[in-house]
């Protein structure tokens, strides 16, 4: 069965593959399971390739492609080269995610916009604190920042719309976005509702694998107190 499928333009030396524009995990083990084979079997005039909640970007070279064929256009033979490679049987694998453990300190002095949203949703803090360290999520991308993952899907309870003015952000914050939660990994400007702040360390550039999540990996939030945040082993903030 062929996969369902779009794939458009992305400037002069990009194409993207769309498999359904919506946060679903089934379409997401596809686009990953995409990504880790063409990491190993890259297309001809590949550069890289960049997976999302629901799509696929492969950047390719187009003057590597005109040495090869002149009669069309680097996207069109691109656009067809990627179109057989999707057409061939892909199982997808069997799941080897990782369950990764994220301690989170929701003490009001790390959470400036906890109170606000338990207003909101006429919910007491230990609720909010209780629903968000309540499920498994999964790393559906990295972005925004480097190691800045993308992670779904929030309880309805406690969903909350980005900020209408976004504010400077410490790294280690956690924050809500509609149903999603992510982790900033560094001080940066962000519009994301804030409710508490990590100790760990979520890029370091000095690594060899510089993020500490990657995609697909399944994430717990584990509350802590504010001695253990200011005490934890390694902590950044």
């Amino acid at each position: 069965m062929e996969p369902h499928y779009n794939i458009y333009p992305l400037g002069d030396s990009a194409l993207t593959i769309d498999f359904g524009n919506r946060i679903d995990e089934a379409i997401n083990d596809q686009v990953l399971a995409r990504f880790y084979d063409l990491q190993q079997n890259p297309l001809p005039a590949m550069i890289e390739a960049v997976p999302a909640y629901s799509s696929l970007t492969i950047f390719y070279d187009p003057y590597e492609i005109k040495k090869i064929i002149h009669s069309v256009s680097a996207f069109e033979w691109m656009k067809s080269q990627t179109k057989n490679w999707l057409n061939q049987s892909f199982p997808i694998g069997e799941k080897t995610n990782n369950l990764i453990t994220i301690p989170v300190c929701y003490d009001d002095v790390y959470a400036p916009d906890l109170k606000h949203i338990c207003q909101a949703k006429n919910i007491s803090k230990e609720e909010l604190i209780n629903i968000h360290t309540g499920k498994t999520y999964r790393v559906y991308m990295l972005g925004f920042l480097p190691g800045f993952a993308y992670m779904g899907e929030l309880d309805q309870a406690i969903s909350f719309p980005r900020k209408q003015q976004p504010g400077i952000t410490a790294a280690g914050s956690v924050g809500i976005a509609g149903k999603q939660t992510g982790i900033y990994p560094v001080q940066s400007p962000g519009g994301w509702q804030i409710i508490g702040r990590t100790p760990l360390k979520m890029f370091d550039p000095t690594k060899e694998c510089p993020t500490l999540l990657k995609a697909g990996d399944e994430i717990r939030f584990k509350s802590i107190s504010k001695h253990e945040f200011n005490h934890y082993p390694g902590g950044h903030s």
